[in-house]
């Protein structure tokens, strides 16, 4: 959709509209006698999320939804992304291993609202923004776990919109934070859980202090933290134990019913593992045409592998062939052993909160935070040697002759009778994972963040007028690095050439050779054959720290003003307007080795810095235009709203956006609301400044890949593309039947990495409307429907090489700019240069509808008001009747109806309470979908996946005014994700949990 200078019209006219309505019946106003509320009608006005005009939260034009702290403990969280997670509008952000080799992440979690990205949902504490988590290179989203839990008083979540009122970043929309600011007493909270397989221990302890003083004047409130939960390994899970992927079939016909894809179990990978593969030669291609491995040393018509000491050679399974690279069964290298599932998360919090009344309109107040988040991933990473990769990739095969001081006379003899060429001094070639080649494949990421904010607030009456301020300033700093080990590439070809010199000592060959020049006095041996043969000093010779420092830091000054305005015969019209300026700095340091490119194929990360400042001015008006004892007809209340908001960017330069509301009361019990805004989010600075680099890296899936030419949005104009491409280059295009690219899995593509400097704003126009309904003939009840819709242009979108190929031959007029960003072997067809970098080209067009249904009743109501309790029933879904995206701008592939985006998404709550007692249950629902829109028989042989629903329970006992325990299971009947996904629905499985909670 493309956001018109009408748009803009349109907004202002509303705007300013209202303002001259108001202007205009003001004198309706004065001329009516106020008529002032009785006491029990008064409603206390505050703060709401979406709005920094005071109001009731039942008032709101937007879809709001709001999780108090009771609701936390209900269901056993840890930390308050757990619970988000929860919340149906927000896609799941618990970061899952997807088996590929990508690591699980760094253990934090990012709000991220219907799935348009964590960094289009704008976080906020207190309605403040909050230090960014990640590198401030890329983006502000906050990390759910450096919230202080204890204090944690609601959570606001604004679904779509929000940039008028709070800035950049706000297009998905705003989870606000809402801390306590008047806690009195201590308290101390202790939980422990654990899963009914004994693992994924979930630890915490909170103890919370408060303390008024000088009569009440003032408060301060302490809260200290500490959780953690541990890691979970592929093989701990029954799903993830498959160990399953898809494989070719071999079958090409795509209308015969039968997929071009299996399943494969137990997959490894077929060309290497710890012992160490031996080939005859590098395979190209990899395959025999009946798909067994090419070129794997044969003794006595078997495969061979070295033994696990090392000391001769052992018959090698390679299992039953599925293709490059994989297998199932054999002695390959498991394919659950590339990654964990989950990171070990351990976070530590500290948050001083507290306020002091100068005046009884005068109020100074501060926070100060302070939090530590740990993440292990005990598989970040590996150094693997394949046959499959090239050399100059640093993970390429490893060559080796007789003349190797580490073979034995016996293994040498057996080489030799199996290729005859080895005893005469050629090479062969071996394909391993080193399991003892660094001091660990673990990955440690540790992030630090410090806040600190004063500010003062009042308020103040003026020409019969009230009216409230705020001023404050913050300053926040981010400090995370994150740690592994990696292979000096040119140390382990020196240290796996080990020869016996003249003294009969084993030395590295070039240091015995005759050429002086080439010396290197450090090195050390390394016995590659067999596991656990590499020394500490060996180790320590080709190993190196790698990873990287980061810092960001926050200068945030905000100040508002707001309250009456002009009294019309329906009420106050109200105001607000605030002035903010904000500064971001970051910087990113890699370590030595990566800094030097020492590591893996030399590839040198640069160092990056850079900071940007906005000057943004905001205001609002709410007007009520009917309402009062000025009322019509079918129209109770109505009330319109403003907001507009011009935000000066030093990088991303000017922008303007609005937001415009109604509310209409049309009887007690049903009102209708409507919002219509502005959005936008800058570009990031690593994606407008990352410096540009050059690597061997893998392309992804290539679309014209016999496993992939017959999937995507448009299989038909996919194959044409392809077909097309593959004659004008010279090409028979009936190789595209096999044709199988080695980049697709493997390092063998040169590909660029790097910032555009020329990126713009992301856009979008976001329109919501829908009713509360509160019947009066049954009190308790409240129904919310909201129809929302997004429409995002000129998005921010990361472009891999999968991204290019796929926007390039999925694309009825295939894209120059796109399609020249990747070339091909003029022979081969393999991919050999591709690029990565960000473009203003995507765009995303979403809708569908918030439901929300709450009812609370004393239960007895039903069976002769008896005294049973308290019943409180809610139902929250979110339907997703839309969700295309396009990377071009031209051709939507739609996604909704899918297991990344389900159509329905759906939690009902029961919770009772009585006295000292309180019992919960939770419902959690994901519709039936698929994994791809477009997926058949044809192409996979799991087209429908089925729906989700897992259970869980939990109660609450207050032993006395100073003591609760609790305890509760989450995921009762052990529902495993739907199959053969590993991410729709809980992957961790039934967990129980109890904890207690003591007042002093």
């Amino acid at each position: 959709m493309r956001v018109t200078n009408r748009n803009k019209l349109m907004a202002s006219t509303i705007f300013g509209g209202s303002l001259l309505m108001s202007t205009l019946m003001a004198t309706v106003s004065y001329a009516q006698d106020a008529v002032p509320p009785a006491e029990d009608e008064v409603v206390q006005e505050v703060v709401v999320t979406g709005s920094r005009i005071r109001r009731s939260s039942t008032k709101t034009s937007a879809p709001l939804t709001m999780i108090d702290a009771q609701t936390l403990t209900d269901r056993g969280v840890v930390q308050a992304g757990e619970m988000l997670n929860l919340t149906t509008s927000i896609s799941a952000s618990f970061p899952l291993a997807d088996g590929t080799g990508n690591d699980a992440g760094t253990g934090q979690q990012f709000p991220n609202l219907f799935g348009m990205g964590a960094g289009r949902t704008l976080t906020l504490v207190n309605g403040r923004r909050f230090i960014a988590s990640q590198s401030g290179m890329d983006g502000n989203a906050v990390d759910t776990n450096i919230i202080p839990s204890g204090l944690i008083k609601r959570i606001d979540v604004v679904q779509a919109g929000g940039a008028a009122v709070y800035g950049s970043d706000a297009i998905a929309g705003v989870i606000n934070y809402v801390l306590k600011d008047d806690f009195e007493g201590a308290e101390l909270d202790i939980q422990t859980g654990t899963s009914s397989r004994g693992d994924y221990n979930k630890n915490a302890i909170r103890a919370t202090f408060g303390h008024n003083f000088d009569n009440g004047k003032g408060n301060l409130a302490f809260d200290a933290g500490w959780s953690s939960t541990d890691p979970l390994y592929w093989n701990d899970r029954p799903r993830s134990a498959l160990g399953r992927v898809n494989v070719s079939s071999g079958n090409t016909n795509p209308s015969d019913g039968i997929p071009t894809v299996r399943e494969n179990l137990d997959t490894r990978f077929w060309s290497f593992n710890t012992n160490g593969v031996i080939f005859a030669t590098a395979p190209a291609p990899a395959l025999n045409p009946d798909g067994t491995p090419r070129f794997i040393l044969k003794s006595n018509g078997t495969y061979t592998q070295f033994n696990d000491a090392g000391t001769g050679l052992a018959a090698y399974d390679s299992g039953t062939p599925g293709g490059i690279p994989f297998s199932s069964g054999g002695d390959g290298f498991s394919y659950r052993e590339l990654a964990a599932l989950y990171t070990g998360v351990e976070r530590s919090t500290a948050t001083l909160i507290g306020h002091y009344d100068l005046t009884d309109r005068v109020k100074l107040y501060g926070e100060v935070t302070y939090a530590e988040v740990e993440g292990y991933d005990p598989y970040q990473s590996y150094q693997s040697n394949t046959v499959l990769n090239a050399p100059a990739t640093g993970s390429g095969y490893i060559a080796f002759t007789r003349n190797n001081a580490f073979l034995t006379p016996d293994t040498i003899t057996a080489l030799t009778t199996a290729s005859p060429s080895f005893g005469a001094g050629a090479p062969l070639f071996m394909s391993k994972i080193w399991a003892d080649l660094w001091p660990s494949r673990a990955g440690e990421y540790i992030t630090e963040s410090y806040r600190a904010l004063g500010g003062i607030s009042g308020d103040f009456d003026a020409f019969d007028r009230n009216f409230y301020w705020d001023v404050s300033y913050s300053r926040g700093v981010t400090e995370g690095k994150s740690r592994g080990w990696g292979t000096i590439t040119a140390n382990l070809a020196k240290a796996v050439n080990a020869v016996k010199n003249s003294s009969g000592q084993i030395v590295c060959a070039v240091n015995a050779d005759v050429s002086t020049t080439n010396d290197d006095v450090a090195c050390v041996p390394i016995n590659m054959f067999g596991t656990g043969n590499v020394t500490e000093a060996g180790r320590a010779y080709v190993s190196a720290e790698v990873g990287s420092d980061y810092k960001n830091t926050q200068d945030d000054f905000l100040a508002t003003i707001g309250g009456d305005l002009i009294n019309l015969p329906a009420g106050m019209v109200n105001f607000s307007l605030a002035y903010e300026h904000r500064k971001e700095e970051a910087e990113f340091n890699p370590l030595p080795a990566n800094l030097n490119g020492t590591v893996g194929a030399g590839t040198k990360t640069l160092a990056t810095q850079g900071e940007y400042k906005t000057d943004e001015y905001s205001a609002e008006v709410l007007i009520p235009i009917v309402g009062g004892d000025f009322t019509l007809p079918f129209v109770q209340a109505l009330e319109v709203s403003g907001a507009y908001r011009y935000v000066d960017h030093s990088i991303a330069g000017n922008e303007d956006v609005w937001g415009a509301g109604i509310r209409w009361q049309v009887v007690d019990s049903f009102a209708f609301r409507a919002n219509q805004s502005r959005n936008f989010r800058a570009p990031t600075l690593t994606q407008l400044f990352a410096p540009t680099s050059t690597a061997l890296g893998s392309v992804g899936q290539d679309p014209c890949d016999f496993r992939y030419i017959n999937s995507g949005p448009a299989p038909a104009t996919r194959l044409a593309n392809c077909q097309a491409e593959w004659t004008a280059a010279g090409r028979n295009p009936a190789a595209l039947t096999t044709f199988q690219n080695d980049s697709t899995n493997f390092s063998s593509a040169m590909v660029t990495t790097g910032g555009n400097a020329d990126l713009k704003n992301e856009v979008s126009e976001t329109t919501t409307y829908g009713f509360v309904f509160q019947p009066t003939f049954l009190s308790g009840l409240t129904v919310v429907v909201d129809r929302f819709k997004v429409e995002l242009e000129n998005g921010l979108s990361a472009f891999a090489p999968v991204n290019f190929m796929s926007t390039c031959y999925d694309s009825s007029v295939r894209p120059v700019d796109v399609c020249s960003t990747f070339t091909r072997d003029a022979t081969t067809g393999n991919v050999v240069t591709a690029v990565t970098t960000t473009y203003n080209a995507g765009q995303v067009n979403m809708e569908g509808e918030i439901y929300n249904v709450n009812y609370t009743f004393p239960l007895g109501k039903y069976f002769g008001d008896r005294d049973l309790g308290r019943l409180e029933l809610g139902m929250e879904a979110t339907h997703l009747a839309l969700y295309e995206t396009s990377v071009t701008g031209f051709d939507l592939t739609r996604t909704d109806g899918t297991t990344l985006q389900p159509e329905w998404t759906t939690r009902v709550d029961v919770n009772w309470s009585k006295g000292p007692y309180r019992a919960s249950y939770s419902a959690f629902y994901l519709s039936e979908g698929k994994v791809n829109r477009t997926d058949t028989i044809e192409n996979t042989p799991t087209p429908n996946i089925d729906a989700n629903l897992r259970h869980s329970i939990s109660a609450q006992y207050d032993v006395n005014e100073k003591l609760t325990v609790r305890g509760g299971v989450t995921n009762l009947t052990d529902e495993e994700p739907s199959y053969p996904t590993l991410n729709y629905g809980d992957i961790l499985g039934r967990q129980y949990y109890v904890g207690l909670k003591a007042k002093f």
